[in-house]
């Protein structure tokens, strides 16, 4: 199977933006950077239903963008479906949009909550108890999609191998043989 593109999932703190680019690079292509990171850091952390709709649109246009353009696979440090869980986490809802876009990944890695919480100043679930809830709902949206996913964890370089890992096992593998997890 041929991967187009590899969404990074999960809570924050995580190491998402930190693999992304060292993935692109592996694979020699391109990586689509975290709108939402971006949008905060220029306009803060108290976001509305409205500044979710709005990054995770914006972020999907970057990622069409950059699938056009090639190489692939094109990494996504995360997607509209992170924006949806993030409106789950922010309002226990999320606006209808989100349950109408399909631009969905090719493979989704859902990276663990095996790593330290740091609070880099747009972080706002460092608890156990709501990483747990966060976790919990992302791994929940990729099962509710019917996407192909596989769990990423461990530290440091264990952490990367266990993505290269997962995105081996799903080159190899038909889709249809993956529902759910991979």
């Amino acid at each position: 199977m041929t991967l187009r593109t590899i969404c990074l999932h999960g809570p924050e703190s995580t190491g998402k933006s930190t693999l992304a680019p060292l993935l692109a690079r592996h694979f020699a292509s391109r990586c689509v950077a975290e709108f939402g990171r971006t949008y905060c850091e220029q306009f803060g952390t108290d976001l509305t239903m409205a500044d979710l709709v709005m990054i995770a649109g914006a972020h999907d246009a970057k990622t069409r963008a950059a699938v056009a353009q090639g190489p692939t696979p094109v990494i996504l440090d995360t997607d509209p479906l992170m924006s949806a869980v993030w409106a789950d986490m922010l309002f226990g809802r999320r606006d209808p949009w989100f349950d109408r876009w399909t631009g969905v990944a090719d493979l989704y890695l859902l990276f663990d909550i095996d790593l330290p919480w740091e609070d880099d100043g747009t972080r706002m679930f460092g608890t156990t108890a709501s990483r747990q809830r966060f976790f919990d709902l992302s791994r929940r949206e990729l099962e509710r999609r019917g996407v192909r996913w596989a769990l990423v964890s461990g530290a440091g370089q264990r952490r990367y191998f266990s993505a290269l890992a997962a995105i081996e096992a799903a080159a190899r593998r038909p889709i249809a043989s993956a529902p759910g997890g991979c």
